[in-house]
């Protein structure tokens, strides 16, 4: 929707609120030291792509894949028309009009190094491998089948290749099945199921956890309505 599109605008293009970091550039600025080599990176659920260009400064090339073409033409257009003007909500029908240039943001040397694509997690055309760094950001709980998603990822990762997974865990039946959620409920023994520990398990044969930290977020939905949530970073390196 266009409300959405411009809460995601204003979310990672827009101002900080109380002292939180800009989510995507902390989620690239992390991803980024923990990646050995450096050709090329996947932001995958890119939304309007600030942390597929943040990848840029430290890769050769980035590509940027979001399941909402709306989304992944905001980073198109960043980068063909150098610029992205939204609206911010303010109060019931009032809006504030923004705009950020390319040169604003400090990206005019990057940008040939990026590209948007509106694709499928789970179902990923086969040119998109042979990367460094896949970047899933606030995804996996958002996916219709997050298990296959995590059993074919690695195929598309280099040797010495890192995945980084953030994600609140804020699972829900309007995204994901129930019988396909990784955690968030009690099995048939009553013992809880947490997202990470099913991750863990799933990834062990393929993948060594390496790190993990929280990083918190700020998004706006009107001048005096904010939506603050805590999302869990994962950092799994390739066996």
């Amino acid at each position: 929707t266009d409300e959405l599109v411009s809460q995601y605008c204003e979310f990672q293009y827009g101002d900080t609120h109380f002292g939180v970091e800009n989510f995507a550039i902390e989620c690239a600025k992390i991803a980024s030291t923990f990646a050995k080599n450096k050709t090329k990176a996947l932001d995958l659920g890119c939304a309007t792509g600030r942390a597929t260009y943040e990848l840029a400064k430290e890769f050769d090339k980035v590509e940027g894949i979001d399941f909402s073409a709306r989304f992944v033409q905001v980073g198109s257009k960043l980068k063909e028309d150098g610029y992205v003007a939204f609206t911010s909500k303010e109060e019931g029908e009032l809006i504030s009009h923004k705009k950020v240039t390319i040169e604003d943001l400090g990206y005019e040397n990057v940008k040939e190094k990026v590209s948007f694509w509106q694709g499928d997690a789970c179902n990923m055309k086969p040119n998109f491998d042979a990367y460094d760094l896949i970047m899933a950001t606030n995804l996996i709980d958002r996916l219709y089948n997050p298990r296959l998603f995590l059993d074919t990822i690695e195929k598309r990762l280099n040797v010495d290749g890192i995945l980084v997974i953030t994600s609140p865990y804020t699972w829900q039946e309007s995204s994901t099945k129930k019988e396909f959620w990784l955690g968030g409920y009690k099995d048939k023994d009553a013992k809880e199921v947490k997202t990470l520990d099913t991750l863990k398990k799933i990834l062990a044969d393929r993948f060594e956890l390496v790190h993990t930290q929280d990083v918190n977020f700020v998004i706006k939905e009107t001048a005096r309505k904010y939506q603050h949530t805590i999302s869990e970073l994962s950092v799994w390196k390739k066996k």
